[in-house]
């Protein structure tokens, strides 16, 4: 068996597990996160309804796309995405989210995108 195929079998199998303890409302929506080999999105989601309420990426917004033409390496990347994302909650006056870290360990840029959510002002 591929070896990648078995390591998004298990991060399949993990978030599975913390989705079945964790969902989202409007007030309190769940802070989806996904990040692949080269870019980090991440998205606020009312589980009630299915609805996205707000989203960023490394992609879609164009102050972190001139982040990673510096060339700073995309831990930086990611914590300026979970600072921008928090801004755009704060704006539609969310201020507490439930953390859904989508299967990945709480580690590297997982765990700085939370702390530049933290740091624009969200609490989770």
């Amino acid at each position: 068996m591929d070896k990648n195929k078995v390591k998004r079998e298990i991060r399949l199998h993990r978030h599975k597990r913390v989705r079945n303890k964790i969902s989202g409302t409007k007030q309190i929506p769940r802070l989806c996160v996904f990040r692949s080999s080269k870019n980090i999105y991440s998205q606020l989601i009312d589980d009630t309804t299915g609805n996205v309420i707000l989203s960023a990426s490394s992609i879609q917004d164009k102050d972190i796309i001139k982040i990673g033409k510096d060339e700073t390496g995309k831990i930086v990347v990611s914590k300026a995405v979970g600072k921008i994302l928090a801004e755009k909650a704060l704006k539609k006056s969310i201020k507490t989210v439930v953390f859904d870290r989508g299967g990945f360990k709480y580690h590297g840029r997982v765990k700085a995108f939370a702390e530049g959510a933290r740091e624009g002002g969200l609490t989770f």
